[in-house]
């Protein structure tokens, strides 16, 4: 199954289909009423009440070296606050200042088990399911590969999330997923799962090893090569196989309002 939340008349809708069904070709989303309404009259809201947000960093070999690092020998994770998140179909404010910002189409695994110290052979037993993450990152901003700064990641609404929660049991190969990016249509990322230098097992078992990891608990794996600035006005799609396509518009300083 998967699962999503919006707002609708003011009111909040926790929305459930079959994984391979949810928003018809044109674009209706069915309530828990029955009600079908156009999925861009509603609000989407991230699909999950997260905990700790974990980023990995340099996560795929081909991004590393696109940006001029070589791959880590150990997990660079960082955490996000709360507020950097934000749901399908919203804005996110490139400030004027700045002079390069991209998008970073990613998969998110969210924790469904409070645990620790989990082996790598029984990672998969404590992840809850998956969702879609574009984490947008301001080069101008940062400090270095291995500590960005809060500007970088942790902005208001910096971080689109969603539309859908998609249950671990309907997603049997997450290490085999591919992931594209489209900006105003144009193809701008394809990579795959595969390329990750740390695995899932190896993230979960990894982060396990030195705090608990609880339930909405969600890491950001990381994103493949493939991306480029974006501009005010630009539609940027973020898609995983399997798991969703992810819509969001780049804003300006008027988001400040």
């Amino acid at each position: 199954m998967k699962h999503a939340r919006i707002i609708f008349e003011g009111k909040t809708h926790a929305i459930t289909a079959e994984k391979n069904a949810g928003m018809a070709a044109d674009g209706v989303v069915s309530l828990s009423d029955g009600r079908l309404v156009d999925e861009k009259d509603v609000i989407w809201l991230p699909p999950v009440e997260f905990g700790t947000i974990f980023v990995l960093a340099l996560n795929y070999a081909d991004h590393a070296k696109e940006i001029a690092f070589k791959a880590p020998d150990d997990p660079v994770v960082f955490l996000k606050g709360p507020n950097s998140l934000t749901g399908h179909r919203a804005k996110t404010r490139r400030p004027a200042d700045v002079a390069y910002m991209h998008y970073e189409c990613e998969l998110a695994v969210v924790i469904g088990k409070q645990c620790k110290h989990v082996p790598k052979e029984r990672a998969y037993d404590v992840i809850g399911g998956y969702t879609v993450a574009n984490d947008y990152a301001i080069r101008d901003y940062l400090e270095n590969y291995y500590r960005p700064n809060l500007r970088v990641k942790s902005r208001d609404a910096c971080t689109p999330i969603g539309p859908w929660f998609v249950d671990a049991a309907d997603v049997p190969d997450p290490m085999n997923l591919r992931l594209r990016s489209w900006v105003n249509g144009k193809q701008t990322q394809d990579g795959t799962t595969r390329d990750m230098v740390f695995d899932i097992p190896t993230l979960v078992s990894y982060l396990s090893g030195f705090m608990t990891l609880n339930p909405g608990d969600v890491i950001l794996t990381g994103t493949p090569d493939g991306v480029s600035d974006a501009a005010v006005g630009d539609e940027i799609v973020t898609e995983v196989e399997g798991i969703g396509r992810l819509i969001n518009t780049i804003g300006g300083d008027e988001l400040l309002d």
